[in-house]
């Protein structure tokens, strides 16, 4: 067993190894272990799945997660956590991965996953935060913050535009380049600059046509060269095509093994020089930083966790990741001393689904169903009675289920109806087919309604699903969507008002499938996928078309209200402008509770098409009954700025931005404007910029003007109606007119002149 050193004298190593050796700790000893190289005393890191709980699979393991892996604690999956928008509770969580880690001596942790919800259809949703990269990116670098503080590294994944399952190792997703700055890329940009994640993970599909495992401006230069991201880039699991052409990208480790494959093909490069042995060393440098980084918990051995504390912290973390959708009536909270029997109905309700498939399936310390929590809440004071109502695989009603359910449900005060997606509805590896939930499950619910009218349903899901159809039969709709070992205790003090409902939704819950911004473009064919609705993803789309929702982007009921006053909006403006926003927010119920508020910027006067309103900033406050705070945020430069294609620069235009605050994307409470003096960008002429956009610039339209005088074209190009026809013409094509007053030199005097080169 080769010993632990203290750490790594990395430029000593470097020139010590041999090139075979460099080649080959580029690549896997196995599926889950770097390679070691003893006789330098460079020992081998073991990774593993997360990424909201450790999958190490035990050495006879089928790596494919179809066996059982060690014993860990299950925290909700990040469509949950998403729900809680508490950084400081994801920064928890983070730190409590950590300590499984290095009770099992695993030195990084696959995860988390900060792609966009850009369809809800996509199989994976339940590991993704948002379908907005400002929630995604602060909840994906507080719990990077979170595992990395206790010595185990984590890998960001799936670096980039992984939205979905179908053809996902092969499908190129085709973007313009404000898409992909705008929406794409900044949830891992905030990531990298506020965690620097030890690690990040590769996607499998293609950008615009190029891998991106093989994309030098993904992997060097939009990542190290521009964000300043110091760690190593790790491929997907069988996410390498071309070996070299990885390396020479920016791409250090290969994983699972590739059997020696991969560390051939890096010699053969280098020999006949399509590879330099510079960017090879440069790699092995990042591997040998990864090792190095890890040494120290290594060192120190594997340490013990406390399972109980961990699973707390899952019934805090799954209590806060739910959405109260709809309480009408205050049926919600269930008095706990008061009332008759209380209908527990549904097989999701005693067999909990608190997961999502695929490689992320963790192997829980334990599992606590709603069931077995809602009646130890109240033994001795509310009758449970319990029925399956159907069976959670099966597409069709079973009759003997259903007349349990409702002579149940007659027989009870109220009836709380467990419904969601069956496990085979969505996994890693295939998107869904739609976004309904089982036909019999609804008509299951149509069954009690009948038979009760006072029906909660509590949602068991890792994916929007549609409400619209069925909402109207129930007093209460709790999104409880996949909450972890630790769920169903969590729904009990949900239900109970044990715990007062806090989440907001990280998504849009659109009224129909059909609504959603991707309609026509995925999953893409003959592969390729068109992000055709560009910056209008989620809320972004159903802002633009002033579409209804079932339930917006933010929203969230509390068993209490809040109420907000006395915004204003302090600026101090500049080459880096900041925006400082400040309120009250009071509690106005008779319950503790916390209340999240959103701001939103507007920017109505842009010379780019923007959408409606953006998310910028967020925070949580929680307050006692009557209780009133002061809410603090700060908006930075890039809250107001777009991406300039041309100039390839944020870019914050001058003039006045809106800024709103509120509760949901849909329910601002309080709003004002600003006024920004921005970056004075002046665009570069060219010889076919068009006549209007010469006249437009500061310097050249007053030369283009005084050449015209008060000639009859200078006349005509001023018109404001008949005149946009001429202004529309590129500066070139006119001056071939007969008698127009510039030429081709003159044109090129003036951009030498204006834009500081000859053009």
């Amino acid at each position: 067993m080769t010993t632990t050193p203290a750490r790594l004298d990395i430029p000593k190593l470097l020139a010590e190894l041999t090139l075979e050796e460099k080649a080959a700790l580029l690549d896997g000893s196995d599926f889950w272990h770097t390679e070691p190289i003893e006789r330098l005393g460079i020992p081998a890191l073991m990774v593993t799945d997360g990424p909201h709980g450790l999958r190490k699979q035990p050495e006879e393991g089928d790596h494919l997660g179809l066996l059982d892996s060690v014993e860990a604690t299950c925290f909700p999956p990040a469509a949950g956590l998403a729900s809680s928008w508490d950084t400081g509770l994801l920064a928890r969580v983070g730190e409590a991965l950590g300590r499984e880690c290095r009770s099992e001596r695993v030195s990084v942790l696959l995860g988390p996953g900060v792609n966009m919800k850009r369809s809800p259809l996509c199989g994976r949703n339940f590991e993704y935060f948002s379908e907005d990269p400002l929630l995604a990116g602060e909840l994906g670098a507080a719990l990077v913050n979170g595992l990395q503080s206790q010595g185990v590294g984590a890998s960001l994944k799936h670096y980039m535009a992984n939205n979905q399952e179908t053809d996902r190792m092969t499908v190129s997703a085709d973007m313009d380049e404000r898409t992909k700055r705008e929406i794409y890329l900044p949830a891992f940009e905030t990531v990298v600059r506020k965690a620097q994640p030890w690690t990040i993970m590769s996607s499998y599909n293609r950008l615009n046509g190029t891998y991106v495992a093989e994309s030098r401006e993904l992997l060097t230069e939009i990542l190290r060269d521009e964000w300043g991201f110091e760690g190593l880039v790790v491929s997907d699991w069988g996410g390498v095509s071309s070996r070299p052409e990885c390396v020479a990208a920016g791409l250090d480790l290969e994983m699972p093994s590739s059997g020696g494959a991969g560390t051939a093909l890096i010699l053969d490069a280098v020999r006949d020089g399509r590879l330099a042995e510079a960017d090879v060393d440069l790699a092995v440098t990042r591997v040998l930083t990864l090792v190095d980084r890890s040494l120290p918990a290594l060192a120190a051995g594997a340490e013990a966790y406390d399972a109980d504390a961990h699973h707390a912290l899952a019934r805090e973390a799954a209590a806060a990741s739910a959405v109260l959708l709809k309480n009408e009536g205050g049926i919600l909270p269930l008095d706990a001393d008061n009332g008759g029997t209380v209908a527990v109905i549904g097989e999701f309700a005693r067999t909990p689904r608190y997961q999502g498939a695929g490689s992320s399936q963790v192997n829980p310390t334990r599992v606590d169903s709603a069931l077995d929590a809602l009646r130890a809440a109240l033994e001795g004071r509310r009758e449970v009675a319990f029925a399956a109502g159907y069976a959670i695989e099966s597409e069709a009603a079973d009759p003997a289920l259903v007349a349990e359910a409702v002579a149940a449900a007659s027989a009870a005060d109220v009836a709380v109806l467990f419904l969601g997606l069956p496990p085979s509805y969505e996994s890693e590896g295939y998107d869904r087919a739609h976004m309904d939930l089982p036909a019999h499950q609804v008509e299951l619910l149509h069954a009690v309604a009948d038979a009760n009218a006072r029906v909660v349903v509590v949602l068991s899901n890792g994916s929007v699903v549609s409400v619209a159809p069925w909402q109207d039969r129930a007093s209460a709709v709790l999104e409880a969507w996949l909450l972890g070992q630790a769920g169903g205790s969590a729904v009990a003090d949900l239900l109970l008002g044990a715990a007062n409902p806090s989440g907001r939704l990280a998504e849009t819950v659109p009224v129909r499938y059909e609504d959603n911004p991707t309609i026509g473009s995925f999953p893409g064919e003959l592969g390729h996928v068109r992000y055709a609705e560009g910056l209008l993803i989620g809320y972004r789309w159903y802002d633009a078309h002033r579409m209804p929702v079932a339930y917006p982007f933010g929203h969230g009921l509390s068993y209490t209200d809040f109420r907000y006053d006395g915004l204003t909006v302090t600026v101090e403006d500049g080459a880096d402008p900041r925006a400082t926003v400040t309120l009250t927010v009071t509690n106005t119920g008779d319950r503790t509770g916390t209340e999240t508020v959103q701001v939103y910027v507007t920017d109505p006067e842009s010379g780019v098409y923007r959408p409606e309103q953006e998310l910028r900033a967020f925070t949580r406050v929680t307050l006692a009954p009557g209780e009133s705070a002061p809410v603090e945020l700060v908006l930075e430069r890039r809250a107001f700025a777009f991406w300039h294609p041309t100039v390839n620069a944020w870019t914050v235009e001058g003039g006045a931005f809106g800024i709103r605050v509120g509760s949901s994307s849909r329910d601002i409470r309080c709003e004002t404007v600003v006024d920004l003096a921005g970056d004075g960008l002046r665009l570069p002429l060219a010889a076919d910029s068009t006549a209007e956009q010469w006249l437009a610039h500061p310097d050249a339209g007053a030369w283009l003007r005084s050449t015209f005088g008060d000639s009859p074209l200078a006349a005509a190009l001023g018109d404001p109606d008949h005149g946009q026809m001429l202004r529309a013409i590129p500066l070139s094509r006119l001056a071939r007119f007969p008698g127009f007053p510039v030429n081709d030199v003159t044109i090129a005097e003036a951009l030498e002149k204006f834009n500081g080169t000859q053009r």
